[in-house]
């Protein structure tokens, strides 16, 4: 089976017939076959498949009233007493309202709102506990700030808490396979979803990661994932993938899924990028401490934008948003 990589590209000189990349500010005109049979090639784009080139070029739907078509930013907020980036900091809840709104007014267009750390090595939270911490913070933003909000968790009554409290969207880290009622809940209240790949449990995952080819293999779960909530009444339009960075992948397999993260483009969603202080940066960047890895986040974070990501789910929001400002900026100055 073929998989399809386009060759994203962003500068201003872009050829007659060059196609643009998932309706957004990257164009390609050239696609690396890949095969886990052959090696790699490169072929025009206009000898893809028609099915492969629409999903390639086609414009994805907003998701929670974000426009896919411009890079968007999910600011992290984590509710609980142990994330491995900021643990305890914004427990308290009204420490955590202050934090969310902030993140809104620093540039986040949309709140990602956890209750429970997926750190490695992290044990489940009982639902009450998680339901306790993020559906009465929701609830509080809701009633001052239209900005959407993700709820993350892998358990439908703490989805559904959160929903009733105002949430817009489910991020599962589990990819909807921890709980067989999240992805019906989503479908019957037509939520959108977005799925991550995951190797294992949090507190596995990071033991001794092993993938046949873990580009292809990622990409082939997601895919058979996104067939699954399809089946289950959740359209491909509601639909956003991740590639899991940090969960159950040693640096290596984060890097090859960082330098080809445009083939994720051919499942026909929008790709959530969630890199941000993780230990990967930490080990490149000989920063240890995760509150100093937010140079190494915006380069990766840059990274993805230069690859169409649609959105990046970040800690650092406004500096985030003054790069992607500033990087745009120069795609969009007068050339000559």
């Amino acid at each position: 089976m073929p998989y399809y990589r386009p060759i994203p590209r962003t500068d201003p000189a872009r050829p007659t017939g060059a196609l643009p990349l998932a309706g957004g500010w990257c164009w390609f005109d050239t696609v690396e076959v890949l095969d886990r049979d052959a090696p790699p090639r490169l072929i025009p784009a206009t000898d893809l498949p028609s099915d492969a080139l629409h999903r390639l070029t086609a414009p994805r739907a907003p998701i929670a009233t974000l426009d896919m078509a411009t890079p968007q930013i999910m600011g992290i907020l984590n509710v609980t007493p142990d994330s491995f980036s900021d643990g305890g900091q914004h427990f308290d809840p009204e420490i955590a309202l202050a934090h969310a709104r902030q993140m809104a007014a620093d540039g986040a267009t949309i709140l990602d709102v956890g209750g429970e750390s997926t750190r490695p090595g992290a044990a489940p939270v009982p639902i009450e506990d998680e339901i306790s911490r993020t559906a009465p913070v929701i609830a509080a933003l809701r009633a001052g700030i239209t900005t959407p909000i993700s709820i993350d968790t892998r358990k439908t009554p703490v989805a559904s808490a959160a929903h009733a409290a105002g949430a817009n969207l489910i991020n599962d880290v589990a990819g909807f396979t921890y709980d067989a009622a999240l992805a019906p809940y989503a479908a019957s209240h037509a939520l959108p979803v977005c799925v991550m790949h995951a190797q294992g449990t949090p507190e596995t995952m990071q033991a001794d990661p092993r993938y046949d080819n873990v580009l292809l293999d990622v990409y082939d779960w997601l895919s058979d994932r996104i067939e699954a909530l399809t089946a289950l009444g959740i359209p491909r339009e509601r639909i956003v993938t991740d590639p899991g960075i940090g969960f159950g992948k040693t640096i290596a397999h984060n890097l090859t899924l960082l330098q080809n993260l445009a083939l994720f483009h051919s499942l026909g969603c929008p790709i959530l990028l969630g890199a941000s202080r993780k230990r990967f940066i930490g080990e490149i960047s000989n920063t240890p401490h995760a509150a100093d890895r937010m140079p190494g986040s915006l380069a990766v974070a840059l990274g993805g934008v230069a690859q169409g990501v649609q959105i990046l789910r970040v800690h650092d929001v406004a500096e985030t948003r003054a790069a992607r400002d500033l990087w745009r900026a120069t795609l969009a100055a007068p050339r000559f």
